[in-house]
């Protein structure tokens, strides 16, 4: 217990930082464990769609959607969900919904927002469009 005590005092910063960090896993635990969507990858989102008829709901915005996105996904930009301005989306409501972005960051705002919005189902493409395309999956491209 001693040379505990000593190294503490010797390596402040480095315990400080060890503590930091143990307190940042907890707290990004406890998050994770009370988000009411759900993140799942691309193997989870192709059974989500073949089972539950799940519809993608792509949040980039138009000129990054018509470069590639999930076939028959819908175009809704993130500025829509946040104003309130997604009529698509309101016969949707208790329908399974998964949200695509580019990296997961922006879906998962979206996320978040839709679930206050009173969306029941709602799921998150973890790591975005990237790792969908680094899965080898379908990419379609829209013309107009």
């Amino acid at each position: 217990m001693q040379q505990y005590i000593e190294f503490f005092q010797a390596n402040p910063i480095l315990c400080l930082a060890w503590v930091g960090l143990f307190f940042g896993v907890i707290f990004s635990m406890i998050k994770t464990a009370t988000l009411k969507y759900k993140n799942v990858n691309a193997q989870e989102l192709t059974t989500l769609i073949n089972r539950e008829d799940a519809k993608v709901i792509d949040v980039r915005s138009k000129d990054e959607f018509r470069k590639g996105h999930i076939v028959d996904a819908l175009n809704v930009p993130l500025s829509e969900i946040k104003n309130n301005q997604a009529p698509a989306l309101e016969k949707l409501k208790s329908s399974p919904i998964i949200l695509v972005c580019k990296a997961g960051m922006t879906s998962s705002q979206a996320a978040q927002l839709l679930v206050t919005q009173g969306f029941e189902n709602v799921h998150n493409l973890k790591g975005g469009m990237g790792e969908w395309q680094a899965a080898n999956m379908p990419v379609s491209k829209s013309k107009r």
